[in-house]
């Protein structure tokens, strides 16, 4: 066996509804990590790199139809890249994970169980990356679980896990909240404050880390959802509702307040041509319009069955702004920073100033906005299609924050001024503070991007880590509850799943692991062929003379009901070989001494044994059951060459007159023939 690796390496697929994006991840190995006592009481360090990181598209989603495709059409070069990145020694030890979002829970779940099969099938074949259980590894993860993820990385980045005292926010608080919205849904995640954390503890996820010296953490998290209110998503409904009112059989040109003035669009988003003459929407550029047109969207109006609740009629506990400080992540930070801080000094996000530079740009005419793209104004990223959506996703943020989850309005106070810089302030004031504002947008944390692939990563290094004490409970997540909920959810298949230190696997726990943890479709009837093996091995070597009473405990007829195979074989084995051949004749056999019966015999059964003249009666009283009264006792027969079958066993045939029974015995018996090859007892 070789040398342990000093470092370890994670491999996450961020299998999205419009893309899928590799990330490597690397971290000191556990044995190595604990050698620094400074870090003792930290969680493992991981280390990723822009480089590191590859994207692809469309996403996996698309390949519900055609799954045999989405291999060597969309995950092999993400496959390749990760491949040249991680030391081919190392590639048999890391772990790899596809995790799809959104656009994979928007298939029918057929497609999805098929489409999850093939992404397997074709990672085991082209890379041999640790991949032991398929269900594990490669899934469908819920939106709530993404955006634990996302609580994970970005508190991670922050450093409220390691260092919490330097990230007191008062209450005891020094975690910070968490938001993304990618294209389908939008997910929250944030500890609330002691008050509503006891109020509504059954809404609350218990997780639990571990750092390197062994010792638990545990926080208790409330995450959610909103399938259907990621940035496409409501652009889709926004659309919809849109068309609905007006009539579109007499109509061919609808006005449009959320895109710029002047642009013609499809309703799926195309930009055509100015002089087009089909079905299409047109921009007049009305901020103010559009941001009450997309406040409907937020569904504020559906009955709540559980209060409180914020968007769509889903519960959501009181936040405490005073202590849940947010990071926004994904379209927080793209909507609020490709367009409308790239021409600016100033990065950080407030709400007077963004909305001042929206409503300059959104009411621009498409042509000054197209002059802008050419000279780059907005930086290189920045092309047509860009530019035409950023003015509905700014009025959809704006309301989500606001509106939605109840931000405050940082810097709303001064919009009356125009040469106020309310972005300058909060810049400086996060400088100040470590993002102790209401919400910040960002991108990266001391130059790490921010994704909830990182908390995934975060999360199974933490379980790697063997726990201090043997009943320490294992590292993942799951319901609010004492001990380990039957949802409880580890980091993996992988190679620390119990609240057990550290140590190698048995051959019977890698045998148990094969049989039944396996995803091969056959192990079932593999685990039958394997007892059999074993039951024949274990046969032919407890001997000769065993195995003859083994065969006639299963093959003789029994006249008592009480008598099962199993007490039969028990009794077969502990009897002493003197008198376990009185198994073979059961009284049944010729009770009164008058019945004809035939079986069957294998020669080697039969030995010699004590050629002496009479047993005795009390041998033989030991040996069987007593009779009724007046019936006759066995005896035994020689066994004779013409009695043998071709096969090579006795046929044997026992009548009264063929047995010679001597009636005027006193015990009822014959005298055993001098002749006989043996005599049973």
């Amino acid at each position: 066996m070789g040398k342990k690796a000093d470092k370890r390496y994670g491999v996450v697929l961020d299998a999205g509804s419009s893309g899928t994006r590799v990330y490597i991840y690397k971290w000191l190995d556990n044995s190595i990590a604990r050698l620094d006592a400074s870090s003792l009481h930290a969680l493992p360090e991981l280390e990723t790199k822009d480089k590191w990181t590859k994207k692809v598209h469309p996403g996996v989603s698309t390949f519900g139809a055609t799954p045999e495709s989405v291999g060597p059409e969309h995950l092999k070069p993400l496959l390749e890249h990760a491949l040249d990145h991680i030391p081919k020694d190392a590639v048999p030890d890391t772990p790899i994970f596809l995790l799809a979002t959104a656009g994979m829970r928007l298939l029918p779940d057929q497609q999805q169980k098929t489409l999850l099969r093939s992404i397997c099938s074709y990672i085991r074949s082209e890379a041999h990356f640790s991949l032991p259980d398929c269900d594990a590894h490669i899934q469908v993860i819920p939106g709530e679980t993404e955006g634990l993820y996302g609580w994970i990385a970005a508190n991670y980045l922050l450093g409220g896990f390691n260092s919490p005292t330097e990230h007191a926010h008062g209450k005891g608080h020094h975690t910070y909240g968490f938001l993304d919205m990618g294209g389908a849904s939008a997910q929250i995640a944030f500890a609330p404050n002691a008050t509503e954390a006891e109020k509504h503890a059954n809404d609350l996820t218990l997780l639990r880390l571990r750092t390197i010296d062994g010792l638990p953490q545990e926080y208790k998290v409330f995450v959610t959802t909103w399938l259907g209110f990621g940035a496409n998503e409501a652009r889709r409904r926004y659309v919809a509702d849109l068309e609905e009112s007006y009539n579109l059989d007499s109509t061919l040109e609808i006005p449009d307040p959320c895109i710029p003035k002047g642009i013609k669009i499809s309703p799926n988003g195309e930009i055509l041509s100015p002089t087009t003459s089909s079905h299409h929407l047109l921009g007049t550029g009305n901020w103010d319009e559009c941001i009450r047109r997309t406040f409907p969207l937020l569904e504020k109006d559906i009955p709540c069955p559980d209060e409180p609740c914020l968007i769509h009629g889903i519960h959501v506990p009181a936040i405490d702004f005073e202590v849940n400080h947010f990071i926004g992540i994904s379209e927080y930070w793209h909507t609020t920073h490709e367009i409308f801080e790239m021409a600016h000094k100033d990065k950080a996000y407030d709400f007077a100033t963004y909305q001042t530079r929206v409503k300059q740009f959104c009411e621009q005419d498409w042509s000054a906005i197209e002059r802008g793209i050419a000279d780059k104004t907005w930086g290189k990223k920045v092309d047509e299609q860009t530019a035409m959506e950023v003015c509905f996703k700014a009025s959809w943020l704006i309301n989500m924050l606001h509106d939605g989850i109840g931000i405050p309005r940082v810097g709303v106070d001064a919009s009356s001024s125009s040469s106020h810089n309310g972005t300058k302030e909060v810049l400086q004031a996060g400088k100040d503070k470590g993002f102790l504002d209401p919400f910040q947008a960002v991108n990266k944390i001391k130059s790490t991007e921010v994704s909830w692939t990182m908390g995934k990563m975060v999360l199974y290094a933490s379980a790697d880590i063997p726990p201090a004490h043997e009943d320490d409970l294992p590292v993942g997540f799951g319901s609010n509850t004492d001990g380990i909920p039957a949802d409880f959810q580890y980091p993996s298949g992988g190679r620390l799943q119990t609240g057990t230190p550290l140590r190698p696997q048995s051959i019977t726990d890698q045998i148990h692991d094969k049989l039944f943890h396996s995803d091969a479709p056959h192990r079932l009837p593999g685990f039958i062929f394997f007892l059999l093996i074993l039951i024949i091995a274990a046969f032919y070597l407890c001997g000769r003379d065993r195995r003859a009473r083994i065969y006639n405990s299963f093959s003789s007829p029994s006249n008592s009901k009480s008598r099962s195979p199993v007490f039969s074989l028990l009794k077969s084995f502990l009897r002493s070989p003197r008198y376990a051949a009185d198994h073979y004749n059961d009284r049944s056999d010729l009770e009164d001494g008058t019945a004809a019966t035939t079986r069957l015999y294998d020669p080697a059964d039969f030995e010699l044994g004590n050629m002496s003249g009479d047993s005795s009666e009390d041998d033989l009283s030991a040996a069987r059951p007593s009779s009724q009264p007046g019936s006759s006792k066995k005896n035994l027969e020689r066994i004779r060459p013409d009695l043998m079958d071709r096969r090579g066993l006795v046929v044997r045939t026992e009548s009264r007159e063929r047995l010679g029974l001597d009636t005027s015995s006193p015990n009822g018996r014959s005298k055993s023939r001098g002749g006989s090859p043996t005599r049973f007892r």
